[in-house]
C-alpha cells in the first residue's frame, strides 16, 4: 500500500498507470499544491475552491467518477480537543485527503496501511473514515468522566464557578453535535453513492461504511447522554443552592423569632408604666418579672416552632 504525503507527479503517474490504489495525504498544503493536485486528478473547479478555503460544513458532493467528502476528526493538543476538517476525494483509483493540521488517529492509520496490502480499495477508504470517526471517542469519554466529577462536586460545592463550567461544556458538546450528526446522516445516505463509484466494489463498501455509520450513531448517542448529564448537573446545582438558601432562611427565622419577644419586652419595660416602676424595686422582682418574662417568651417561641416542624414532618 503506497501512502504519499506530497504531490509527486512522477510517482503518482506511475501508480495510476499500474492501476495501484494509493493514498495521497496532504497536511497543511500550499494553495499551489492543491491546485496542482486538482489539475492532475481533474477535480472540478468548485471542489478545488472548497478545498482552498477550510471552514466547510460536513458534506458529500458528487462529481461523476469521484466524490468530495468533507469529514471531521478530533486532534488532542495537551488537554484541548480541536476539530480537524478533512477534505477527502474518493475515486476508484485513489483517495486524497487534504487537512489543515495533524490528526493523531489519521496519522496512526497511515502507519498501519504502509505495510499492509489491501484486498479491496474500499478498505483504505474505510480506514480513513474509521480513523476520523474513532478520534471522537476519547473526547466523549473525557466529557463523561468530567460530568461524573461535576455531579459529585455539585453535591458538595455548588459554587458559581461550577455553573460557568457547566455552560462551557454544554457549548463544547453543542459544537461537537453540529459536526457528528451531519456526518452520521451523510454516511446513512451517502454510503451508497460512494460504493457506486467506478472502480469500487459495492458489496465490500456496504459492510465497511455500515461499520463507520454504527460508530457515528454511538458517538451521537453518547453526546446526547452527556448533554442530558450536564442538564442533570445543572438541576442538582440549582437544588443544592435552593436547599442551602432554605437552611439559611430557617436559621434567620429562628433568630428573628427568638428576638421578637425580647424586643417587645424591652420596649414594653421602656415605657416606664407606673405599675412597673412601683413594683420592680428589688433584685427578685427584676429577675422574676424582667429576665423571667424574657426566658418564658423564648421557651414559648421555641415550643411553637418545634410544634410546627413536627406537624410538617407528620404531613410529609
Amino acid at each position: 500500500m503506497q501512502v504519499l504525503d506530497r504531490v509527486d507527479e512522477a510517482r503518482i503517474t506511475e501508480l495510476r498507470q499500474r492501476g495501484e490504489y494509493f493514498w495521497l495525504d496532504l497536511v497543511s498544503p500550499r494553495q499551489e499544491d492543491i491546485k496542482r493536485a486538482g489539475r492532475m486528478f481533474g477535480w472540478h473547479e468548485l471542489a478545488i475552491e472548497d478545498t482552498l478555503h477550510f471552514g466547510q460544513r460536513p458534506k458529500l458532493d458528487e462529481y461523476g467518477s469521484y466524490v468530495l467528502l468533507v469529514f471531521y476528526g478530533i486532534h488532542q493538543v495537551n488537554e484541548e480537543m480541536l476539530p480537524v476538517e478533512v477534505h477527502t476525494y474518493i475515486s476508484g483509483e485513489c483517495i486524497v485527503t487534504v487537512r489543515p493540521g495533524s490528526c493523531l488517529h489519521l496519522d496512526e492509520a497511515k502507519k498501519r496501511l504502509v505495510d499492509k496490502t489491501a484486498d479491496v480499495e474500499e478498505y483504505i477508504v474505510y480506514r480513513v473514515l474509521d480513523a476520523l470517526t474513532d478520534s471522537f471517542f476519547p473526547f466523549v469519554q473525557r466529557m463523561d468522566d468530567r460530568i461524573e466529577e461535576m455531579e459529585d462536586q455539585a453535591l458538595g460545592e455548588p459554587s458559581a464557578n461550577r455553573l460557568a463550567e457547566v455552560f462551557e461544556l454544554k457549548r463544547e458538546l453543542s459544537d461537537l453535535r453540529r459536526i457528528v450528526l451531519p456526518q452520521r446522516d451523510l454516511l446513512a445516505s451517502g454510503g451508497d453513492l460512494i460504493q457506486r463509484l467506478p472502480g469500487l466494489s459495492g458489496d465490500a463498501a456496504h459492510d465497511y461504511f455500515r461499520d463507520v455509520y454504527d460508530h457515528l450513531v454511538r458517538i451521537a448517542e453518547q453526546i446526547d447522554a452527556a448533554r442530558d448529564g450536564l442538564t442533570g448537573v445543572l438541576e442538582v446545582w440549582v437544588s443544592m443552592r435552593s436547599l442551602r438558601m432554605d437552611e439559611l432562611t430557617t436559621r434567620l427565622t429562628i433568630v428573628a423569632t427568638i428576638f421578637l419577644p425580647l424586643t417587645f419586652l424591652t420596649g414594653f419595660f421602656g415605657q416606664n408604666f407606673g405599675w412597673l416602676v412601683r413594683h420592680i424595686n428589688s433584685p427578685g422582682a427584676f429577675w422574676a418579672l424582667g429576665v423571667g418574662g424574657m426566658v418564658a417568651s423564648i421557651v414559648l417561641a421555641f415550643a411553637y416552632v418545634r410544634r410546627n416542624e413536627t406537624r410538617e414532618q407528620l404531613r410529609g
